[in-house]
């Protein structure tokens, strides 16, 4: 397997912890790696902003991206590769001429790349000095490599160009900010390091201040991450803090150049760090725009009036303990997923035209059906004041039992009923349970009716609502995925979203649990299942309930789970992510 880092540095390991060989070109951090199917070749992207393609050990080709950072990277089936990048926008690079985008949009992508800016301590540009530059005539000798970059002056500018051995071309990539003649601004020194800014803010009066320091060759999500996490401030505000540092160091990041803004906080205008007098060199309060932040005090007479607590909306911070930690509403999702869908006139209507033409000795008598009418109307109205009988439940389960031609009604009444803690606990406890799950099973045969084997799994994952649904259904586990793998196959839309489910409310009762197998075999499932699958809302939901905490130890995979691993890499807090591992395996 291959390994990226902070150090620049790709590493090829074997699974027994040997090194066996070292990449180099990146000129920073390395984020992400995609390994082409042949398991040799692979993909790298990074903090440089550039895609590296890697053939045989060597960087063959560079592609630079006119955004801060290049995040992550996969292989396509088709043999395109798809990056993302800081700037939200996804691209996808392939060597297919059918593929290709049109002559507009590649034009408007390499303008856009020369509109960028760059500063030579995030990349391979090294010191500048502007005298020593040579003019435009230097680009008519053709580069030594692909990707090697190359200074030009113009006028009082410097841009910088990277040869193209595709095209045969130099191609501009932005223009240089920040050399030698070009002071970024005044270095601050802070903890025995260097910044060029260091922005103070007080966040408690009469508390310590803290500091936030960076550098233009520093990611702003990853600053601005660590700061939350160093001073114990929510999570929720990494966009705020990384958005401030972005907009306060413009013209100084690797992005396209932007007329000054208002401060994100307080709509007034930004501070630009180097333009006051402050002698101490430090910035300002990104929380308030003010040189430092005492919430309630009258004294500041720098800070804009009526500006509230950025955290609290109020005149007094509270601190991360007090305030309620901010959650993400879809991961994970713990309770289960049941089918509510319900039209309790057309299932009684159904079951009297299905009873009519029953055999005799199937019929249901009027009592019958109108005690079935009763628990339907019992589990399915919310503030219905009857409670399921003892009765209404045994004649259900007995009336389940009807032809497997007719009884598709009988099971829909049995999908609602089994959400009502009574009937789940009637039905699913130690003494008809086991009985109970049998008799969905036997109907989930892959040569059923499809009406039965859809309303059985629907059953099944509405079991989950219940605490005596769930104990049956964890104890059966094996038996169910097992005869649900069965109906994999089936070309039913609907059944796949059932089967989906039922994985997905698995997964949500083992999530607490340090059951190691039965989550290993629920992903298998998951896997196993989606393979074939092209049903959006299938994967979707399958996605939500899958794990949200990184990988500590990875067992053996097929070949195919490639794609997998991507997917589970995606989950991981992108600022929090300093190396990465890409998985090739052998098969």
């Amino acid at each position: 397997f291959f390994s990226c880092s902070n150090d620049t540095s790709i590493r090829r390991w074997l699974v027994t912890g040997e090194c066996v060989q070292v990449y180099y070109s990146h000129t920073n951090y390395i984020y992400s790696l995609a390994v082409f199917p042949n398991s040799q070749d692979f993909v790298s992207t990074g903090e440089d902003r550039t895609v590296r393609i890697w053939r045989k050990g060597e960087c063959c080709q560079t592609i630079r991206l006119p955004a801060q950072s290049v995040w992550c990277c996969c292989i396509l089936p088709n043999g395109d590769i798809a990056v993302g990048a800081s700037d939200g926008i996804i691209r996808i690079f392939t060597e297919a001429e059918d593929r290709m985008a049109s002559a507009e949009d590649l034009q408007a992508f390499e303008d856009e790349l020369s509109k960028a800016t760059i500063d030579p301590k995030t990349g391979d540009l090294g010191d500048i000095k502007m005298e020593d530059l040579p003019g435009r005539e230097h680009l008519d000798e053709p580069g030594n490599r692909d990707g090697q970059t190359r200074l030009i002056k113009d006028g009082q500018k410097v841009e910088a160009y990277q040869w193209s051995v595709s095209d045969g071309r130099w191609v501009k990539i932005g223009d240089v900010v920040g050399g030698s003649n070009q002071q970024t601004s005044k270095s601050v020194v802070y903890e025995g390091k260097e910044y060029d800014y260091v922005f103070t803010i007080d966040v408690n009066e009469g508390g310590p201040s803290m500091k936030l320091p960076y550098n233009v060759s520093d990611d702003p999500w990853l600053v601005a991450h660590n700061f939350l996490q160093k001073n114990d401030i929510s999570p929720m505000f990494l966009d705020q803090v990384a958005n401030f540092i972005i907009e306060n160091t413009k013209g100084h990041v690797v992005g396209p150049a932007q007329p000054a803004g208002g401060d994100p906080f307080t709509g007034g205008s930004r501070y630009v760090p180097g333009s006051s007098n402050d002698g101490s060199g430090f910035g300002a309060d990104p929380f308030t725009g003010a040189g430092r932040y005492i919430p309630g005090s009258s004294s500041n007479t720098s800070a804009p009036s009526g500006v509230a607590d950025p955290f609290t909306g109020k005149g007094a911070y509270s601190s991360a303990a007090q305030r309620q930690t901010a959650t993400n509403i879809y991961f994970p999702k713990t309770d289960g997923v049941t089918f509510e869908q319900a039209n309790a006139p057309q299932i009684i209507a159904k079951i009297k035209e299905l009873n009519e033409g029953a055999p005799q000795e199937q019929k249901l008598s009027e009592e019958t059906i109108e005690s079935l009418k009763g628990l339907l109307l019992a589990v399915c109205g919310a503030n219905s004041p009857d409670a399921p009988t003892i009765q209404q439940i045994s004649l259900l389960w007995k009336v389940s039992h009807w032809p497997e031609d007719i009884v598709f009604p009988v099971l829909d009444i049995l999908r609602l009923a089994v959400r009502h803690p009574q009937v789940n606990e009637s039905l699913c406890g130690e003494a008809e349970g086991v009985q109970l799950c049998n008799h969905l099973l036997s109907l989930m045969r892959p040569e059923g009716r499809p009406a039965n084997q859809l309303l059985a799994l629907r059953t099944l994952c509405n079991c989950f609502s219940g605490r005596h649904g769930r104990a049956l259904l964890m104890a059966q586990r094996e038996t169910v995925l097992s005869r649900a793998a069965d109906l994999v196959a089936v070309y039913n839309k609907n059944i796949h979203i059932a089967l989906a489910t039922l994985v997905l409310n698995y997964a949500g009762c083992l999530h607490s649990q340090p059951d190691l197998e039965a989550k290993a075999q629920v992903l298998v499932w998951r896997w196993n299942w989606t393979r074939s699958w092209g049903v959006c809302s299938v994967i979707g939901g399958l996605s939500v309930r899958s794990p949200t905490q990184s990988v500590s130890v990875v067992c053996p995979l097929p070949k195919d789970m490639g794609p997998w691993w991507h997917w589970c890499m995606e989950k991981y807090p992108r600022a929090a992510v300093a190396t990465n591992v890409a998985y090739h395996c052998n098969g």
